[in-house]
């Protein structure tokens, strides 16, 4: 019988809710999270557990921020780049953001984080697309045009990965500001 499974994340800026529930469901399967692996989860074969799972974003978190969790009964599984964590309690276990405005906070935070990536890759697409077509009315020769052509199908997908977060985070922020 297989001891480990990788299950795909679907995003977790955009179905973090949704992602914490399929992961409780594997849970109570007895697939537990061990880790982050590429773009989903590495989880291994355990006893079924009724556990709720909670994620986080915070840089450069210590000893005390996990620490704070812990001592409110969540307790740190794994971590993406020391910046996203998730934290696993038993079922039932108050949630680790409560109340509406420590939810605001984090999405707040997070919508900054990614705004400081986004906008860069906004501009730097945008002008590296105009140079790029500028080669198609003959103020740049072709083949630096498509060299600024390939620079900005690069930063296109920064801006993918970095400005669809952005808008997901900012939508967050405005249901919660809505209700």
């Amino acid at each position: 019988m297989k001891k480990v499974k990788y299950i795909s994340n679907g995003g977790l800026a955009f179905f973090e809710e949704k992602e914490m529930k399929k992961l409780a469901k594997f849970a109570k399967e007895g697939w537990i999270l061990e880790k982050f692996a590429g773009l989903g989860y590495k989880l291994r074969k355990e006893e079924s557990q009724d556990i709720e799972y909670s994620l986080d974003y915070q840089k450069e978190a210590d000893d005390e921020y996990f620490a704070l969790f812990e001592a409110a009964g969540w307790i740190h599984v794994c971590s993406s780049g020391n910046e996203i964590h998730i934290f696993s309690a038993p079922a039932g276990t108050k949630p680790i953001y409560s109340d509406r405005p420590t939810t605001v906070e984090k999405y707040e935070r997070e919508k900054n984080n990614m705004g400081k990536a986004a906008l860069p890759a906004l501009i730097s697409t945008v002008v590296l697309w105009l140079l790029s077509v500028s080669s198609n009315w003959g103020w740049v020769p072709d083949s630096i045009g498509i060299f600024f052509g390939v620079l900005g199908m690069i930063s296109l997908i920064i801006l993918i990965f970095t400005g669809l977060p952005y808008l997901s985070f900012q939508y967050k922020l405005w249901k919660l500001r809505k209700e």
